[in-house]
This record gives structure tokens, sequence and C-alpha cells, in this order.
């Protein structure tokens, strides 16, 4: 095999058809399902512009990595809108224009200055103070000719072509070991072993971090509701501001003369906890600006912000010669998952992009990411030991009521305890595997989540979302406390 990909969403079922392209033998490794993981739960804005980057950008690394990133962005919608049109897909392409938007004032000299700035790196930018939202704002960055689409039939369209000319795409296969090498050998927890020349770790959050980036990566968790409307009322553009902790709006066709409204925002912290009350504010703000009169769906999403606001796209360390990594797209994951599909094969190839230094994950700008760098950190350091302090009794477990969950500590151990809706008590370690943090309850999505590196795992402790590879250990309460655990 000339290359195993790990993961199958749009990073690396975007690599695997380039290389596949290239005329590369290629097995895509897939913990769950082919893009029914962070990929399946995305918004779908396929845009160059991502909020307020370019003025920053342009600021802190030169305007010439400002004109990189836009260009590397504009190609990537470009090559999928190609790609696309050359399988014949129908994913709902549809081209809009995006505006990242402000109803205060006081944020209007920053958008005058990003719009300057993304057009000077090469966007069709300006900057407007009218849009058809159903309610007045102050102003906006408006970028043309960008999309949105269903990532979904995209890539499973995708993996249909690509195995159709001889790729492998494994589903159910989840890789917990990787020995570099020529060739490398992947490990799976069934105990197989595939051996390739190369390999791209595509995983959202790489399961392998001897770069140490997780020291330079924050997770990140966004609610999403959806409510159809009638297709008059479709605003017609993508849409997205920072106030009120991030809003994010876009259509999809629903059929019937509707449309599907979807929503984003309320962004937190993996296992902060109150979700149930986010999810609320969400919904009141999309019926009070939108007039919705009921919801057909929600969800969450989940993302990874780098101490510079670029993608890690390249070599996985400073060592590798055959190991590859995409990571760190920062909410913006289907133009960088493209773009990053791309990259890779071009690198693995043999080839050269203009933009490989601009992602590749062996920088590191001291100045410019010092301080992300220490407050990520910091806020690492102060889960890793209050949470253990903030343990309750192992008494407190008989108290948990149906529905509900808490970490207690029973026999030296702290155990993640949640009562089911039939009472019955479901223990397991409250200790994540990816690097020992407490675990912490997401009452609204029924999980256990790290606050410290974002994995994720269900009430039995199987693993949701990485980068933890190993499930929470099933654990038993002490015996004189009372109760037996499923």
């Amino acid at each position: 095999m000339d290359v195993a990909v790990i993961g199958a969403g749009i990073a690396g079922l975007s690599a695997a058809w380039e290389l596949t392209r290239a005329g590369r033998t290629v097995a895509v490794l897939e913990a769950g399902r082919v893009a029914a993981g962070v990929t399946g739960h995305t918004t779908a804005k396929l845009s160059a512009q991502h909020t307020l980057i370019y003025a920053d950008l342009a600021s802190s690394a030169g305007p010439e990595a400002a004109g990189l990133y836009a260009r590397s962005q504009q190609q990537a919608i470009e090559h999928l809108a190609s790609t696309a049109a050359a399988l014949g897909v129908d994913c709902g392409l549809e081209r809009v224009p995006a505006l990242t938007y402000a109803e205060s004032a006081d944020d209007l000299d920053r958008l005058r200055a990003e719009a300057e700035a993304a057009a000077r790196a090469g966007l069709p930018a300006s900057f407007v103070t009218e849009s058809s939202l159903p309610f007045p704002i102050a102003g906006a960055v408006r970028v043309e000719n960008q999309a949105q689409f269903h990532p979904r039939a995209y890539l499973l369209a995708l993996a249909q072509a690509m195995t159709a000319s001889g790729a492998l795409v494994f589903e159910g296969t989840r890789v917990v070991g990787l020995q570099e090498g020529d060739p490398c050998r992947l490990t799976t927890s069934s105990g197989l072993t595939v051996t390739a020349r190369d390999v791209v770790v595509a995983t959202h959050y790489p399961i392998f971090d001897r770069a140490l980036l997780f020291a330079r990566m924050e997770p990140h968790r966004e609610l999403v509701v959806a409510a159809a409307i009638p297709a008059e009322r479709d605003p017609g553009a993508m849409f997205i501001t920072t106030e009120d902790n991030t809003r994010s709006v876009r259509t999809a066709p629903y059929g019937d003369g509707r449309r599907l409204l979807i929503v984003t925002g309320e962004s937190f912290t993996p296992g902060a906890g109150r979700v149930s009350d986010r999810l609320r504010r969400l919904r009141s703000w999309t019926t009070d600006r939108f007039g919705t009169t009921g919801f057909t769906h929600w969800w969450a999403a989940q993302d990874n912000d780098t101490t510079d606001r670029l993608p890690f796209v390249g070599p996985l360390h400073a060592g590798a010669r055959h190991a590859y990594v995409a990571t760190g797209f920062g909410g913006w994951g289907m133009s960088n998952g493209v773009m990053a599909g791309v990259l890779l094969s071009t690198l693995i190839t043999g080839g050269e992009s203009p933009w490989a230094r601009l992602y590749d994950p062996r920088r590191l700008h001291p100045v410019r990411e010092a301080g992300p760098a220490l407050k990520m950190q910091a806020k690492v350091a102060r889960h890793f030991v209050a949470d253990r302090l903030a343990a309750g009794t192992a008494d407190e477990a008989a108290d948990v009521a149906a529905g509900q969950a808490k970490v207690v500590k029973s026999g030296g151990k702290r155990c993640a305890v949640y009562r089911d809706e039939a009472g019955s008590l479901h223990a397991v370690s409250a200790l994540c595997t990816h690097l020992g943090c407490v675990v912490a309850f997401n009452e609204a999505e029924r999980a256990w989540e790290c606050p410290c590196h974002g994995s994720r795992f269900d009430i039995d402790g199987a693993v949701l979302q990485g980068p933890a590879v190993n499930p929470l250990e099933q654990v038993g309460l002490m015996p004189s406390e009372g109760e037996t655990t499923d």
C-alpha cells in the first residue's frame, strides 16, 4: 500500500481522492462511518471569508501570508465545485455571498479594516451597511462568489468514485498505534496491522501527537438549530457575527417551497456544562430574529483553534519522513479540508505548493503564539488540578437523579456516574484516556467530555470523539455504597 489515510472526513477523503487520481494505492481507515463525524455535523459553509482573519493575519504574518491564505481557500472552493461537476455529483452546491456582520456600531472600524485587508489579499470583498437579513445591521464585510453545499452527498460520491478506481475504504476500523518507518505500520483496535509507505492522520484532532500540537490547539463546541422557513424568506447569503457568542446563519433546500434555516452559535469548551441553557438561548435568538415557529433539528459541532489561527497541514513532526497531519481548521473545515487534501497529495507525490510553508505544522512563531499558547495551557492546568478536587463522595452517587450525572470518588478512584431513565447507574473512570484530565457531563447530548483536549465518550465510556482512542474504563462502585451498576 502506498498511502494509508486515517479518518474519512472531508480532509481524509479529499487527500485519498487526490492521491488515487495521482496513481497511488490508497486505503482509508475510519473508526466510525464515512463523513459521519465532525464533517457530518458541519453547517457546510464553503467559504474563504473566515469571520475576521485577513486584517489580523496581514498584521501578524504579513500581507503575503494573507494573500496566500486567501488564494488557497478560494482555490479550494473552485476545486470542490469542479470536482463535483466532473463527477456529476448532486450535492446541492449553491453560489452565494458570505457576510461577516455586526449590529453594533462599535465594530465598524474593524469591519472596514477587514474588508480592505480581504480585498488586498485578492478576495472580492467590500464593506456594506445593508444586508438581506430580516433585522438591521450596522455594517458587514461582504465577499462574493462563495458557496454552500451538502458535504455528505459530495463525500459519499467521492468515496464511491475512488473505490471504483481501486482505493479501499474501511469503516468501523479504529487505529490506535503508529510505528513510523519505511514502511509505516498502523495498528487497529482489533489487533490488525496495516503497512503503508506514507500515512496521513486526518482525524480532526490528531490521535498521534508527536509534535505536541495539543499544546497549540484549543477545542470548542457550538450548537446548531434548524427550522423550516418559506423559500421567499430565504436571505440568499451566508452570515456570521462574533456578537452574542457567535451567530452563524445559512439555508439549505428543503423541498415544497421551503428552505431549512440553519443557525449556529453559543460557542463553549467541551465539558463546560449548562448546554441545555445555551441551546435555549440559541433557539430564542433564532425565533426572535427570523420568526420561526418550530425547530426540525438540533445538533452540535466541534472544532479546534490554533494559536496563530492557521491550520496545521504537512509533516506530522520535525523528524517525520512519511507521516503527515491535517488539523486545526478553526471552524472552517470545508474549505480547509479540501485545501489540506490537495496540499497533502502534492507533498506526498513530491510536488511543490506555494502555501506549504504557511500551513507547515513545524512552524513556530514565539511572538505570535506565546500569549495564546500560555492561555491555553493555563486553562488545561486549572482543569487538571481543580477538577480532581471538585469530585464528590461516593455516597452522592445514590442521589443522582434519572437522566443526570456526577463525578464522584469511589475506592480511591474518580468515577463518572450517570443514572439512566430506568434508574440504573452507569459508572466509568472519570479520567480521559488521552492525558488523564477529569471528564465533565454534557447533559443535552448525554456525553462525557474532556475539557482539556475535547475527547468525548458515551455514558458507557465508548469513544465518540478523539484525540482519545481508548474507552473510559468500566468501574463498579464499592459494595458498601449500596448500589450496583450496569
